[in-house]
């Protein structure tokens, strides 16, 4: 998922009877299945949850434009770099949806880029790694947005009105995202004897940090019980990542493809693949600022902020020549 590692403030799920007589009414209705609305009563510790996750959420779809913007320019022809600006822009509106979604809960949009840039705020492990060749957009589209969208569907579910209706759109444009990634594989491995080696390689480097997308392992995920019984989460991280590599393996083997863990075959019993255990010791060095392009990225956004600073301040001049001239064509009417 794109907040992977995402508190709550809760030690242990209480019980209806140990909560007071608001915050059982709270947990009623979305036992009932009833959204919650920006402007009803929530527990801090809701509150405060989804702050953290759909900010780390809008904060991934920015940072994740930054490995597919540098093959903008690259692209193998005019059809695929029109495509990759759709999808580049797709990325941009879906933070928007979700910093909008984040303000309804009372926080601000500055407060949330100062948390990214002085990085007490997260953002998806998976965007801080190199994209080396064209084939590694394919495995993005294909691996990561795969990813995504096996834990962003039941988002649409999630508690919390704002966040839910946002995942609607997102969900529908990121399903087009993974036909993208795997088209542009398609045609890779009908190719060159070379091409074809150039998207295993891609698979090889991308296959484990996309199983470190849904976060770490239940036994070590010791704040998803709470999210789950606020109906913040559906799933939990093994779960979807049984999923995710359910229903990824057949599609590797159409194209033709080895998946990169010699762990892997078909349990007949539990009807689902045996898979070997992602290396967590990278994953937490990631998500600690650690990674092979964690400072390339970081740093990225610090100067795109720096960079827009002249435009912020002629909208913010001209929304309060905007407000005086108001105020002095009221004065006038009176």
């Amino acid at each position: 998922m794109y907040a992977q590692m995402v508190k709550t403030d809760g030690a242990r799920i209480r019980s209806l009877d140990e909560m007071d007589p608001e915050e059982r009414a709270f947990q009623e209705r979305i036992d009932a299945g009833q959204k919650i609305e920006p402007k009803e009563w929530m527990p801090e510790g809701y509150r405060k949850t989804l702050i953290r996750q759909i900010s780390q959420h809008a904060h991934s779809e920015i940072v994740g434009q930054l490995p597919e913007g540098n093959w903008i320019t690259r692209a193998p022809t005019l059809e695929r770099k029109a495509i990759l600006l759709a999808k580049v822009q797709d990325e941009a509106g879906h933070g928007l949806y979700l910093y909008c979604a984040a303000e309804t809960l009372g926080i601000s949009r500055d407060e949330m880029y100062e948390q990214l840039h002085c990085g007490k705020a997260k953002y998806s492990s998976i965007f801080n790694y190199p994209t080396l060749t064209w084939a590694d957009i394919g495995a993005i589209g294909w691996l990561v947005d795969g990813a995504a969208i096996m834990n962003q569907v039941p988002l649409q579910r999630c508690s919390y009105g704002p966040y839910s209706r946002a995942m609607i759109r997102i969900c529908k444009e990121e399903s087009f995202h993974q036909r993208q990634g795997f088209d542009i594989l398609m045609k890779m491995v009908k190719g060159t004897p070379a091409q074809k080696a150039m998207v295993q390689d891609a698979l090889n480097r991308w296959w484990w940090p996309s199983l470190m997308m849904f976060g770490p392992s239940d036994d070590a995920s010791v704040h998803s019980a709470q999210s789950m019984a606020w109906k913040i989460k559906q799933n939990s991280n093994d779960e979807l990542r049984q999923k995710f590599v359910d229903q990824t393996v057949p599609q590797a083997e159409y194209l033709g493809l080895t998946v990169p863990d010699p762990a892997l075959k078909w349990n007949e019993e539990k009807g689902g693949y045996d898979f070997g255990e992602p290396d967590w010791e990278e994953f937490f060095n990631v998500i600690a600022g650690n990674g092979p392009c964690n400072a390339e990225r970081l740093n990225a956004r610090k100067q795109a902020w720096d960079d827009g600073a002249w435009f912020r301040d002629g909208l913010t001049a001209h929304a309060e020549k905007a407000a005086e001239r108001r105020a002095a064509a009221k004065v006038a009417a009176e």
